[in-house]
């Protein structure tokens, strides 16, 4: 289920950010169908991402002494499940978030480097070239030091606070608002 929900919302987070940003929904080059496959990838490694960081996290906050640490996220909101959800997101989206940011603007760069098509899903991606032409400065500046900080620790912090079988929805929700957000930044600039 996750291909689907990060498939069809986070997809639709990047059409609504293209129309913020340029006034239509789909451009030439834009590449929906592409993006959508690769966002319903991306919604099952962050799937397992969620369930890994959630589950190890309270693991090793009670190896380091909180006791019921693993319990505390599933049962009723109190202050220690916000502290472990902070804990997870913050280790979440320090460990596994660069990674996953610098891969979707491989991704993103690939399927607009074939012009939208879907032979962007079979076709190698030229990894170097990409990795060596990418704007690191904004991606370190603004990706890395801003959104994970500001916009992504908070978020998900609430995202496991919910219910195990609604992380991923909201998750997938989130993506939608940030690329709105972001659209709508973009063009106060």
């Amino acid at each position: 289920m996750s291909f689907v929900k990060f498939g069809v919302l986070a997809t639709l987070g990047e059409i609504l950010g293209l129309r913020i940003s340029s006034g239509v929904y789909n451009r030439k080059g834009f590449g929906v169908l592409p993006r959508a496959v690769v966002w319903g990838l991306l919604g099952m490694g962050i799937n397992m991402a969620m369930i890994v960081f959630s589950k190890g996290v309270p693991q090793f906050m009670e190896y380091m002494g909180m006791e019921n640490a693993s319990s505390i996220i599933n049962g009723e909101f109190c202050l220690d499940k916000l502290w472990v959800a902070l804990a997870i997101s913050v280790t979440m989206n320090t460990i596994f978030a660069p990674v996953f940011m610098t891969f979707h603007k491989i991704t993103d760069t690939h399927i607009l480097d074939c012009g939208g098509s879907l032979r962007s899903l079979v076709t190698p991606i030229p990894m170097t070239r990409i990795i060596t032409h990418l704007n690191w400065d904004a991606q370190w500046n603004f990706v890395f030091k801003k959104t994970i900080p500001f916009f992504w620790y908070p978020a998900h912090t609430i995202t496991f606070l919910l219910p195990g079988e609604v992380r991923v929805l909201f998750a997938a929700i989130l993506g939608v608002v940030l690329g709105v957000l972001l659209a709508i930044a973009a063009r106060k600039k």
